[in-house]
């Protein structure tokens, strides 16, 4: 069994010490990595309270114990934070997405969606020739704001925050799983068959969801699915990453300690850096209703 990290978790990357940059600020709203253990068990705590306490998680002994949403990944992931300086010290994350880069994930344990999909096409010599010289992949996860600050504007500077992200580490593509709520893929028969036959991933790079975890989701002909139904029964981020541009891999899988069934999603950056750069007004975004997210 992999140890945990439950006490001193380490920040691998240079940018996640003490002199990282903010990368947007709105009135009292911040955007930047972790700048310390202690904002990473922070992290760890809001991410408890929304997965296991909010959304019913089942939680080790290890995060009953610290009331911390804790793995193995933590040690070597970048944490992006939204903060709140408007709140009492301590209390001033409010958001948080874990991020992985591709040249941190081959030096340590691997990535973590790994356990769910074969990764194995997006680590391919053609894969890699794709997406051009120097650039690389990042898994993102562990996502997840407090509901008091599930606004619109509150997520567009998370996402303007990411931006600022990939640019700064030249991502091609981002990946990672988003899910439905519950453990019964039955129950989402319709919006994972739209999700199959509109958005798969392209053949030449088709992840799949590994044997033995795999869910059928091309469960319903094409034309039988009422597409409009279907989309609106998307949870919300995964209508975002949709609005994106995102792919969708190849089976459903489910997570009985999350209590969700989860779908992987490949993102080129592209239309990210568009939306999102330091340029673009978050007015623009007011009525976005979809980029509304509470977690993944």
């Amino acid at each position: 069994m992999k140890k945990y990290a439950l006490i001193r978790p380490r920040v691998a990357a240079a940018q996640a010490m003490a002199g990282a940059p903010s990368y947007v600020r709105q009135g009292s709203i911040e955007v930047r990595l972790a700048r310390s253990i202690k904002e990473i068990k922070a992290a760890q705590k809001l991410r408890y309270e929304i997965f296991y306490e909010e959304m019913h998680a089942k939680p080790d002994w290890r995060m009953r114990l610290t009331r911390r949403d804790i793995d193995q990944y933590d040690i070597f992931c970048d944490h992006l934070l939204v903060l709140d300086h408007d709140r009492p010290k301590g209390k001033r994350i409010v958001g948080t997405y874990r991020l992985l880069r591709q040249e941190v994930a081959l030096q340590h344990d691997g990535f973590y969606s790994a356990g769910e999909y074969n990764l194995a096409p997006l680590m391919t010599e053609s894969f890699r020739a794709q997406i051009g010289e120097g650039r690389q992949l990042l898994e993102l996860g562990r996502s997840c704001v407090h509901a008091d600050y599930r606004a619109n504007s509150t997520i567009n500077m998370l996402w303007k925050g990411i931006a600022e992200y990939l640019k700064e580490h030249n991502i091609a593509y981002m990946f990672g799983c988003a899910s439905f709520e519950g453990i019964d893929p039955a129950k989402f028969k319709e919006p994972m068959a739209y999700l199959y036959h509109n958005h798969l991933v392209p053949d030449d790079f088709k992840v799949r969801a590994l044997d033995g975890q795999y869910v059928d989701m091309n469960t319903m002909a094409a034309d039988a699915i009422d597409v409009r139904m279907a989309r609106r029964a998307l949870p919300p981020l995964i209508k975002g990453y949709l609005r994106l541009g995102c792919f969708i891999g190849d089976g459903a899988v489910v997570d009985e300690q999350f209590g969700t069934t989860d779908v992987f999603i490949l993102l080129p950056v592209e239309n990210i850096a568009r939306r999102y750069s330091k340029k673009y007004d978050l007015k623009d975004e007011a009525n976005d209703t979809d980029a509304t997210v509470a977690a993944v």
